[in-house]
């Protein structure tokens, strides 16, 4: 193992990637992107330039971050979150999600006709075409799903680029949407859907201290613990919305509001995930593929242009609020984690507790809308 592999000294870059990301953040033309972003692009450059690994020589380290510090992001940033946050922007963002897993299915098929991937990968390609819109519609859990059934893993290097380009388009999709109210709002002003978020600024304006911090970490531990145990009893339920379940209803009590710094902690962790996102934008190994990586990348590309053109249209005759929707088109793409760090960017922390019931409804949608897609191409 090189010191490139080495977890501590990747931990460090990743942690690195974030400090920078936040100061660069508060000045200038950071601030126009926001940390949420920076985070992002700073980890992709430093991976591609080969400093820390990538998807295609991942560590341990990176899986670890997915399946615990991302979870717990999510659970610790739920916890300044009130009930009452969802009464207005619950139903809008239910409404934009279906329209968005409607436009990422019809943008794979448009995709298809234009590109014609079948012409260049053979019958895998349907295959893909599955994989991606399982992926754009509810995240990776559907990805693998759909490749699994099919045993596209073993299809080594195609099934490695094909992650890569998911990763590359995911990240453009980031930088796009994070761009686009301001760029919409240029043409058409938009009105956005109201919600109290009062419980929210309010644990903004307290830091942590020592007796919080000890009561936050044993309640995510514990909470985690929990939610995966009840994932084996029901499988059925996917332990994330367990682990979300608990914390809406612990954020309901007297005891947690009056705890600092779960906001803090949890942004801080949602921020090392988007890190990760940055380190697997890997644009070697889709150069590494040639003309079938090119094509695999125009039609990924292709496909989530029009689910952008499509969830726009069509989500504006219900709700025009342009920050919303880009939100919403976010958690289909790149997942709820991702989302709620587009709310933070925009400043809309009403909207976290939505993105993640809405990323949840997207990795139940997902594998269905994909194996459909398979077997209608």
């Amino acid at each position: 193992m090189t010191i490139f592999q080495d977890p501590l000294y990747v931990m460090s870059i990743l942690g690195l990637m974030v400090i920078l990301a936040v100061y660069a953040g508060k000045y200038g033309f950071g601030k126009k992107l926001g940390a949420a972003l920076l985070v992002i692009l700073f980890t992709a450059v430093i991976a591609n330039l080969g400093l820390i690994p990538t998807a295609s020589n991942t560590i341990p380290l990176y899986d670890a971050i997915f399946t615990y510090l991302a979870p717990l992001g999510i659970f610790y940033l739920l916890l300044g979150v009130s009930l009452k946050s969802i009464k207005k922007a619950g139903a809008p963002m239910i409404v934009l999600f279906l329209i968005g897993s409607f436009a990422t299915t019809v943008g794979i098929l448009i995709a298809w006709y234009l590109i014609d991937p079948k012409s260049v990968i053979g019958e895998d390609a349907a295959i893909i075409a599955g994989m991606l819109t399982g992926t754009y519609t509810g995240g990776s859990a559907n990805f693998n799903a759909v490749a699994l059934a099919y045993n596209f893993q073993e299809k080594g290097i195609l099934y490695a680029g094909t992650i890569a380009v998911d990763n590359v388009v995911s990240t453009i999709w980031i930088i796009i949407t994070i761009a686009l109210p301001s760029i919409l709002r240029r043409f058409w002003k938009d009105k956005k859907v109201k919600s109290t978020n009062k419980e929210v600024e309010k644990e903004e304006a307290k830091s942590i201290d020592f007796y919080s911090l000890i009561w936050l970490v044993f309640l995510g531990i514990v909470s985690y613990f929990i939610s995966e145990e009840l994932s084996k009893l029901f499988p059925q339920i996917p332990s994330i919305i367990t682990l979300s379940t608990l914390a809406i209803l612990l954020a309901q009590t007297k005891f947690i509001r009056n705890l600092r710094g779960s906001h803090e902690l949890g942004l801080y962790l949602v921020y090392i995930f988007l890190a990760v996102i940055g380190a697997y934008c890997e644009l070697s190994a889709v150069i590494e593929l040639r003309t079938i990586g090119l094509v695999l990348l125009l039609f990924a590309l292709l496909a989530v242009f029009f689910h952008g053109i499509i969830i726009i249209v069509l989500g504006s005759f219900f709700y025009k609020d342009w920050e919303m929707i880009a939100l919403t088109s976010q958690a289909n793409i790149g997942g709820g984690t991702t989302a709620i760090a587009l709310a933070e960017t925009f400043g809309r922390k009403e909207l976290i507790v939505p993105a993640i019931l809405v990323g949840s409804l997207g990795n139940a949608l997902g594998t269905y809308l994909g194996f459909l897609v398979v077997n209608f191409l």
